[in-house]
């Protein structure tokens, strides 16, 4: 009897530790997810598909409004590099820092904005949001 609980502890404690880096890869596969999800709609220019990305309560407290998303539409985006990178999977935060190719739909102008993807694990809702908000593709202008 006491070899039996002794043997299935034993299975149990494996079994725990092979789960763990099991969820710890599967966050970071949601993390990955989300960041390729971003940046495609940042790509094509989906820029209302991006703002689900964004934490609520940061949409919530900086809204996009109508005339900010017209001025999205005047904009092409040409390209949409990482330029770097990094994620502390115990504190829930990744950076990215991103360069993106940005040209002007009526004066066929191009330029290259840099932005930085602050990204936080919800423990709640068990999903990575970007606390970043949009970029800023007129920088300056």
């Amino acid at each position: 009897m006491r070899l039996t609980k002794t043997l299935l502890l034993a299975v149990l404690a494996l079994l725990f530790a092979a789960a763990t880096p099991a969820f710890a890869r599967s966050k970071m596969d949601q993390l990955q997810a989300n960041q390729y999800a971003w940046s495609g709609a940042i790509r094509w220019g989906d820029f209302e598909g991006a703002l689900s990305l964004i934490e609520p309560g940061y949409r919530e407290a900086h809204p996009v409004s109508d005339l900010e998303l017209k001025r999205f539409e005047q904009v092409q985006i040409t390209a949409y590099r990482e330029r770097s990178s990094s994620a502390d999977k115990k504190g829930g935060v990744a950076l990215r820092d991103i360069e993106i190719g940005v040209m002007n739909r009526h004066t066929q102008a191009e330029r290259t904005v840099r932005y930085r993807e602050e990204w936080r694990w919800d423990e709640a809702t068990k999903n990575w949001w970007l606390m970043s908000g949009m970029p800023d593709l007129w920088e300056g202008e």
